[in-house]
């Protein structure tokens, strides 16, 4: 009950399993963890058609009708590690982009150019992604819309604020319908008019973490929330798929917390690919600013096949932004633990999914102590 004591949390958190990159090894290694919740911050399937990969390929062709989104979500449900987990513990879902179609933008395809086809195929999709996802009855579709942000309560321990940030947003900066939009220094990313909630979504998340009165503030969510610059020296480089491309927005959340008296908010992420951990700052762009909350990325479970320890760029990375404090490119999954007096956080990655039943290990820990929102390495 929402004013119940309430024993420790424990959770993953997780994203991005592309059924042509690998074994789903780290769900199998997750289910082991035996945790309470499991989090799927978006792409649980992928939409494209059969591709090159070595070790698995999509048996049906490009996703566009919701015949062929049944039959891409089947395929991955025969999956045994994917099942082990289901069966584990309860998952709290919100999606990502390739539920629908690579960097979709609320009424915007990939390309940039709304059409009928397009809005066709998005009702399809999430018809597909309701039926095959665990959802309650009050986020059936309607329409050509989908209800998907919404609060959950861990006792006084914990709220989840799930969010929707594809649904309603403004298509991403500087967007030409091609590439040139996914890393760049971009005015319009500091546009205070553009959104990716969408002004009722906001506001919803803005009261809400402002009267719960659990311990820790939760935001489960998909894309790289923190500043994050590519580019080494004086040069800004930032993605516009990410806050960074609705950086307005993120900086009225942000002082929302300040202003508002908001505990020991903590964003949850995936998308990216690579594990992150961040520390969130009053304003990012010093970085002496106080520290009000942090941010857990998750790395894939198979997209983009191994990875690797190193991160391309991870070198200016870390030097252009100090509130990013470790990066690490395996695949896998972060495994949390809530209690009233602190968060403690584990990093687990496997070494390889291109071979099945990999190992898992734990290659960073921090300890968030509650009121003293940064990371401390254990």
């Amino acid at each position: 009950p929402a004013d119940g004591s309430t024993r420790n949390l424990r959770m993953v958190h997780l994203s991005c399993s592309h059924w042509e990159g690998g074994w789903f090894t780290a769900y199998r290694r997750a289910a082991e963890d035996r945790p309470d919740l499991v989090f799927a911050l978006g792409d649980y399937i992928y939409e494209g058609g059969p591709g090159t990969s070595d070790v698995r390929t999509h048996p049906h062709k490009l996703c566009t009708t919701l015949e062929d989104y049944r039959l891409r979500y089947a395929t991955y449900k025969t999956d045994p590690d994917l099942q082990m987990l289901h069966a584990v513990a309860p998952w709290i879902v919100t999606w990502d982009d390739h539920e629908i179609q690579d960097n979709w933008a609320g009424i915007y395809p990939k390309d940039g150019v709304p059409t009928d086809a397009w809005m066709a195929r998005r009702i399809a999709a999430q018809q597909a992604y309701y039926e095959n996802m665990p959802l309650r009855r009050s986020s059936a579709p309607v329409g050509s819309s989908i209800q998907l942000f919404r609060r959950l309560q861990w006792g006084e321990l914990a709220t989840f604020h799930v969010l929707d940030t594809r649904q309603y947003r403004d298509l991403q900066a500087c967007h030409d319908g091609g590439k040139t939009w996914w890393f760049t220094d971009c005015e319009e990313q500091a546009d205070p008019d553009r959104t990716m909630l969408g002004l009722d979504q906001r506001q919803w998340l803005i009261d809400g973490m402002t009267e719960s009165s659990a311990t820790w503030q939760l935001l489960a969510q998909s894309v790289f929330f923190a500043k994050r610059d590519n580019a080494a020296g004086p040069e800004t480089t930032l993605s516009s798929d990410g806050w960074d491309g609705y950086r307005a927005e993120r900086d009225a959340l942000v002082d929302s917390w300040t202003e508002r008296g908001v505990a020991n908010p903590v964003v949850l992420t995936g998308d990216v690919h690579v594990h992150f951990a961040n520390e969130l700052k009053a304003d990012f762009w010093e970085p002496d600013s106080p520290t009000v909350g942090v941010e857990l990325v998750t790395t894939a479970i198979t997209s983009g096949g191994d990875g690797s320890d190193v991160v391309n760029g991870e070198e200016d990375v870390l030097a252009e932004n100090p509130h990013i404090k470790y990066i690490r490119g395996r695949r896998g999954y972060v495994l949390s633990e809530y209690s009233p007096d602190e968060l403690r956080v584990e990093y687990k990655p496997v070494p390889e999914v291109t071979r099945p039943d990999a190992e898992v290990s734990v290659d960073r820990t921090y300890v968030v102590p509650a009121g003293e929102p940064a990371l401390h390495e254990s």
